[in-house]
């Protein structure tokens, strides 16, 4: 075999040699995969992300209690200001109201037969005043006269031939509704030389009615504060 053979297989053993070894080194580095000092700075920033993600979900959660108390703080007083302002209409009359009470009817003496249109007597703005202000003594809790509601600054005035009832004309016969306690407000009216007595001693006709259950209507008028301010402290 000449010497050029043997150099070619030599050359040739050498090169397959070469790449043997290449594979191997290879391989070893595909199966280490990330060196150890990389995997162990990965594993220290996973931890590290783990922490921070910890306490941004903590701030999350702080910041949803914070929002959900703001948020239902907000409903509550809102709650209670709507509670405030419905409380200061009903005690002011603007809203109708229901409830027990009892209906007083009064009318003019009837006219008799053959004397001419004059009566004998005329309900006048005092009598209603003086029922308005025994219910009222009795525990009336909403009053109205034909439809007007009684309030701090209703006006019942005589402007003859007719009554006035919150700048509105009212004539008889006069229907004024009370809302309380039946029994307490009727007696009121009807103790031995009370009201009713002295009104049925003028002729006027008095009629009272108990009711489980009627309906007194609200203030309809706008009130004007045209010279009153609040007063403001300080």
């Amino acid at each position: 075999m000449k010497l050029s053979t043997y150099l070619s297989l030599g050359l040739v053993a050498l090169v397959l040699g070469l790449l043997i070894v290449f594979q191997f080194r290879v391989n070893r580095h595909i199966e280490q995969g990330v060196p150890a000092g990389r995997a162990q700075e990965l594993a220290l920033e996973l931890r590290q992300l783990e922490k921070d993600n910890g306490k941004l979900e903590a701030e999350a959660d702080d910041l949803n209690r914070k929002l959900e108390q703001a948020t239902r703080g907000h409903t509550e007083a809102e709650k209670a200001l709507r509670d405030e302002l419905d409380k200061a209409r009903l005690l002011a009359g603007l809203v109708p109201v229901t409830g027990p009470g009892i209906e007083v009817t009064l009318d003019n003496p009837p006219q008799q037969a053959g004397r001419g249109p004059v009566t004998l007597y005329t309900i006048r703005d005092e009598d209603l005043l003086r029922v308005v202000n025994e219910l009222r003594g009795a525990g009336a809790e909403a009053l109205s006269i034909n439809g007007q509601r009684i309030v701090a600054h209703t006006e019942i005035r005589w402007a003859a031939p007719f009554i006035n009832v919150n700048l509105t004309r009212v004539v008889p016969p006069y229907h004024i509704l009370a809302i309380g306690k039946p029994d307490n407000l009727k007696s009121a009216l009807e103790i031995p030389g009370g009201l009713v007595e002295y009104l049925q001693d003028l002729g006027v006709q008095v009629k009272i009615q108990p009711y489980s259950q009627l309906t007194v209507p609200g203030y309809a008028r706008t009130a004007e504060f045209r010279y009153a301010k609040p007063v403001v402290k300080g």
